[in-house]
């Protein structure tokens, strides 16, 4: 009898220690949790181990401990239906809740590229099409955000917009990002690269920074090859200094894009628009940028190569985006003629390509 009555005692303990343990394991699995990071995004690597998961979510404080989850899933065996992804997780939420997440594999990012040399326009075109609103807000309405120019006003208080200060790069944008976090997102990019002592440098050659901004948003569009990007610094400089029009056929575009014009093709009558912006009938540098610029186009504008070069024309020789230079016009003319004979071959040879398919 006593031994049935231990056993009796044993069997009672095991049943109470199992409730108990039942009871813990329901409250926390079930228990919600409040952490500080609903608003932003948890990216699990492709790769990681359950318990790396785990570890991770616990260091963020979306769960109060690993132990409720791991006995969890080794029991009911949910650890291989967890994916890699970017989660927003919501506050408060339960454990059983993350799990759920987790199951997904969800992508809370938008990968958006501003390529080098896009304008106001592209960039707002873009933002349009990948971060649709509700209500719609359309391009011009994403144009108008980049009037304020609070957010550059020390570096360029004459700015009228935020073109050229919208940093060309890849950026991770939540997928319900309003327009204008994003054009903040890309103007602090921006404001990490410049260096205060630009400003400094700028005005010891004469220029406003917002100009050194202008002049690197030409350079941007006239050349890709880095070593390059000094010499056209300097050739701006030569043509300023003597008051010739600098004849960027970008600044063009960049007035048909304005006009909303804009098809692909600069036009007799783009060329002979009455802009301040038409660098090809008028002498000086345009009012502001034409594009967005890089690092490497702003240090090029701040260290312009001397040089006695005027001109310059495509290198067809190599065909890689170089150019030749000159100094007269003569010489000019006639790497021009050359470019445009090749120019004409390779029409031709595109046309032929296209009536063979």
């Amino acid at each position: 009898m006593k031994v049935l009555k231990i056993i009796a005692a044993v069997s009672a303990l095991m049943i109470l220690a199992a409730a108990a343990s039942g009871y813990w394991l329901y409250s926390s699995l079930n228990t919600a949790v409040q952490h500080g990071k609903a608003e932003e995004i948890i990216a699990i690597e492709k790769g990681s181990s359950p318990p790396q998961i785990l570890s991770r979510l616990a260091s963020e404080g979306i769960i109060e401990t690993e132990l409720p989850l791991k006995v969890y899933l080794r029991t009911f065996g949910d650890a291989a239906k967890m994916q890699a992804g970017e989660y927003q997780f919501k506050s408060p939420i339960t454990p059983l809740e993350v799990i759920e997440e987790l199951k997904k594999g969800e992508t809370q990012t938008i990968k958006l590229t501003i390529p080098e040399g896009f304008t106001r326009f592209d960039i707002a075109k873009r933002i349009a099409v990948m971060f649709p609103q509700e209500p719609a807000v359309d391009e011009q309405q994403i144009l108008a955000m980049m009037d304020d120019t609070s957010l550059i006003r020390d570096i360029a208080p004459t700015a009228k917009n935020l073109e050229g200060y919208m940093y060309p790069s890849t950026y991770m944008i939540p997928k319900k990002a309003a327009p204008q976090d994003i054009i903040r997102t890309t103007v602090e990019q921006f404001r990490r690269f410049w260096r205060p002592e630009w400003s400094e440098m700028a005005r010891s050659l004469g220029r406003t920074p917002h100009e050194i901004v202008t002049i690197a948003s030409l350079i941007e569009t006239e050349t890709g090859v880095e070593h390059e990007r000094p010499i056209v610094a300097g050739i701006i400089n030569n043509r300023l200094a003597r008051n010739i029009p600098l004849g960027i056929d970008q600044t063009n575009v960049y007035i048909a894009k304005m006009l909303g014009k804009w098809d692909g093709t600069i036009h007799k009558s783009d060329l002979e628009v009455n802009s301040p912006y038409n660098t090809r009938t008028k002498a000086g540098l345009p009012p502001g940028p034409i594009s967005s610029v890089t690092e490497s186009s702003i240090r090029a504008a701040l260290n312009p190569q001397p040089n006695d070069y005027l001109y310059y024309v495509r290198n067809v020789d190599l065909n890689d985006g170089s150019h030749w230079f000159y100094a007269s016009a003569a010489e000019f003319e006639s790497g021009k003629a050359r470019y445009q004979r090749w120019l004409e071959q390779e029409r031709r040879a595109e046309a032929n390509r296209a009536n063979q398919q």
